[in-house]
Order: structure tokens, then sequence, then C-alpha cells
């Protein structure tokens, strides 16, 4: 299989459990933590549009979401939004898994990353 790249926080347990699948399952990936290595705008953009749109790139069931000012909730273009990721990057739904053919998801199920990499 093409390289995979798994952005995430170190601190998620989320992100923890696709890690530990990951490895159980041998597949070699990159982890990438994006508070350390924010991830670029163009590429946040790009992955929002992958993924059929920013509603399904940002989590709003976090506790980061309900915590926002009502104002900060309606972002109303692609550099609000952008933005937005940067200051508060745990909005991201995590982890997202990059492959090296161009493909994207977010989350992390065993059977999802079952179907994912055939295993």
């Amino acid at each position: 299989m093409n390289s995979i790249v798994l952005y995430g926080l170190t601190t998620c347990d989320t992100c923890r459990k696709a890690r530990n699948w990951l490895d159980r399952f041998g597949v070699e990936y990159t982890f990438v933590d994006y508070r350390v290595n924010p991830v670029p705008a163009a590429t946040l953009k790009d992955w929002a549009a992958r993924l059929g749109g920013w509603e399904k790139l940002v989590n709003k069931a976090s506790t980061t979401w309900r915590n926002l000012l009502p104002q900060r909730k309606n972002p109303a273009s692609d550099p609000e939004w952008t933005l937005l990721l940067k200051e508060y990057p745990a909005l991201v739904r995590r982890p997202v898994v990059v492959r090296g053919d161009g493909g994207i998801s977010v989350g992390f199920s065993d059977n999802a990353f079952k179907r994912l990499f055939g295993k």
C-alpha cells in the first residue's frame, strides 16, 4: 500500500486507538501531531473539499466547539474556517488519515479501518 499519514493529537484517545490498530496490523504510517506541526490552510481547505465540506472535517460535538462564542460558530468562508482551525486545532475530527493514493478519511473504528486497509 502507498504511504499513510495519520494526523491527530498525541493526547487524543481515539488517535491512540487508531495508532495501536495500525501497529497491530503492521500498517506502516507516519503520525503528525497537528498542534506541534500545524496543517497549512490550503491543506485544510483541500481536506474539507474532498470530505464533502467543513461540516465533515469539524467536530461540532466537541467540548472545544461547545465552548466557542456563538459568533465563532458560523464561519462564512474558507479563510474564516481555516483561521478557526488554526486557532483551535482540536476542532478537527480525529484522526485524519491521508493515503498515498490521495484518499482521505476521518475518525476511527475497527470496522472502518479494516475496510480502509483491507485487513
